[in-house]
């Protein structure tokens, strides 16, 4: 009897022993499980964000044509407590590689005016958005967030067609072990060479001022050359072929420090000379990084033709003030014979230079309906004044272009459409807005959206593409620098987007691009593919476009496309 009791005791000890130890043991199994590096493979036009799930996808497939540049990203996802670094390596044979780290900046509100379904980062939003591009390829790898690399390649014009493969290597310690894995990206190139895109212009106003401000260097000085040069260069290498000249400072606010490259001093009374120093150094420039295309400043101030445009000279001291009151009205005699000296001084720059065949002049910014009266009279001006002059205004109303009274006009994408029904040639642009359905760029506009804006250029006939936000890092209507890194809205949401002002960000000595940059300009490289693939503006590959708010906005749209330019 004693030893069946023994007996039934130990059992009941052994089952005892199993049945506490086991839960144990498999939690921390599956501790053990979860404590590692998740690393997969992500579309360009998906944002990863910090809250992002892991994915299962070790390798991928990607259609080029030659002479392009692509990118996708290489996420990963730390599910160890302790922080660690990964690094980031890509060999892609005869394919030029090259990796970022894509940085966060605080998105603490949702553009107004856009419903959710045009929204992208709903249940990631507010919160970390990630937008800018650090040139480096190793990154710190934080307890429990998805973060990425973004990696772009430079499929050479002489690379044979076919199958090609990169390999993406990705190393990081897991305590005191070295781990390792590869990822492999098959690029398949197609027969196609891109040619270079004709026809269709782009330009982007970047700003000098904010390079002084941010920089905290003085206008003109050695550093600011620099710093300029690589802001132009960044631009033609993203698809711009226009360079913006600030020969005058176009903006209604009165600065202290104005970029005014042209400098204009009052000899005497009414009696004005022209130093085109600056501006010719601009021009040289320019031409050395390639552009061919010049775009000048604005001869009547923004919102109306009512005031004349705000002109400085610079002082012996190195101060600057206005030749004439900030409210002077538009036709008023002292403007008027200002331009009949600058005018024509302006022209004979022009023909010395050989720049006036491949120049944009414009008028003034923004006149809308109730406008068209003050236009009419500032352009019989320069009809008299200037007859060599043709000018493009970002402007809507259909008048404008129906009665001719800008040479190129430049509606907002919402009143496209009525230029287009009319075969009136234009240029398209946007500027904080329309929203909602409408093509954008701003911080939560979707990737696949912004991608679009080449075939939309192309479906929809538009001849060149203006933007006012490439590097505008400072509070709006003000000399105070802002941190891009932290506020994307010139202190002015919810009138101005978030996203608006700007596309590239300061680095140290020039520009870091954002991820909405490199869809753009790959957006733009779309619109070169189409040209180069002979393809109609009118041809059923793309009959989905109906219009600037109406077409598709899904990646899927976009693959399959191109699966069918590229065959």
């Amino acid at each position: 009897m004693k030893n069946r009791i023994r007996l039934l005791i130990s059992g009941l000890f052994v089952f005892y022993c199993l049945f506490s130890i086991t839960p144990i043991y498999a939690i921390n199994k599956t501790d053990s499980l979860d404590r590692h590096m998740s690393v997969w493979l992500e579309s360009s036009l998906n944002k990863v964000f910090p809250q992002s799930p892991v994915l299962q996808r070790n390798s991928m497939s990607l259609l080029a044509a030659r002479n392009s540049k692509i990118s996708f990203q290489v996420a990963f996802h730390n599910q160890m407590k302790d922080q660690t670094q990964i690094n980031c390596l890509v060999d892609g044979g005869d394919i030029q590689t090259q990796v970022r780290y894509v940085g966060l900046v605080p998105f603490p509100n949702f553009n107004t005016d856009v419903s959710k379904e045009e929204i992208d980062g709903i249940g990631y939003l507010p919160g970390m958005l990630p937008e800018p591009l650090y040139p480096v390829s190793k990154a710190d790898a934080t307890p429990y967030a998805s973060r990425s690399f973004w990696i772009t390649l430079t499929v050479p014009a002489a690379i044979s067609p076919g199958e090609h493969e990169c390999k993406v290597k990705l190393s990081w310690t897991e305590g005191k072990v070295q781990k390792q894995q590869q990822l492999f990206v098959k690029v398949k190139v197609a027969n196609l060479v891109i040619k270079p895109r004709h026809d269709f212009h782009v330009t982007h106003w970047w700003r000098g001022e904010a390079t002084a401000l941010y920089y905290k260097t003085e206008l003109y000085d050695e550093r600011w050359w620099k710093l300029t040069r690589a802001l132009m260069k960044n631009l033609i290498e993203h698809g711009n072929d226009v360079a913006f000249i600030q020969n005058f400072f176009e903006l209604r606010a009165v600065f202290k420090k104005p970029c005014q490259m042209l400098i204009v001093n009052e000899q005497s009374p009414g009696k004005y000379i022209f130093d085109w120093t600056n501006v010719k150094r601009f021009v040289d420039m320019c031409r050395e990084l390639g552009y061919m295309k010049f775009e000048w400043a604005h001869l009547w101030l923004y919102w109306g033709v009512a005031d004349a445009m705000h002109v400085y000279t610079k002082k012996e001291d190195g101060t600057y003030r206005l030749l004439w009151d900030e409210h002077l009205k538009a036709m008023d005699p002292i403007y008027i014979n200002f331009l009949k000296q600058y005018l024509p001084e302006f022209h004979r720059f022009l023909k010395k230079e050989k720049l006036l065949e491949n120049s944009y002049f414009h008028l003034s910014d923004e006149p809308w309906s109730e406008h068209i009266e003050n236009y009419k009279k500032a352009r019989d001006l320069l009809h008299e004044l200037a007859p060599w002059m043709k000018v493009m205004d970002a402007l809507s109303d259909i008048r404008y272009g129906r009665d001719k009274l800008t040479d190129i006009p430049v509606p907002i994408i919402s009143s496209a459409e009525d230029y287009l029904k009319e075969g009136i040639p234009h240029w398209v642009y946007y500027c904080t807005g329309p929203r909602g359905p409408w093509l954008n760029r701003f911080y939560d506009t979707p990737l696949a959206k912004i991608r679009m804006s080449g075939f939309l250029f192309y479906k929809l006939k538009a001849q060149g593409f203006l933007h006012w936000g490439y590097n505008f890092w400072y509070k709006l209507d003000t000399e105070q620098s802002i941190d891009p890194f932290n506020e994307g809205a010139a202190t002015a949401y919810p009138g101005i987007a978030q996203g608006d002002p700007f596309v590239v960000y300061p680095g140290p000595d020039g520009p870091y691009d954002s991820i909405r940059w490199e869809v753009f300009a790959e957006a733009l490289q779309d619109y070169a593919i189409l040209q180069s693939a002979g393809i109609s503006a009118n041809s059923e590959l793309l009959h989905d476009i109906k219009n600037y708010r109406d077409f598709p906005k899904q990646e899927t749209w976009i693959s399959s496309t191109m699966a069918k330019l590229l065959k």
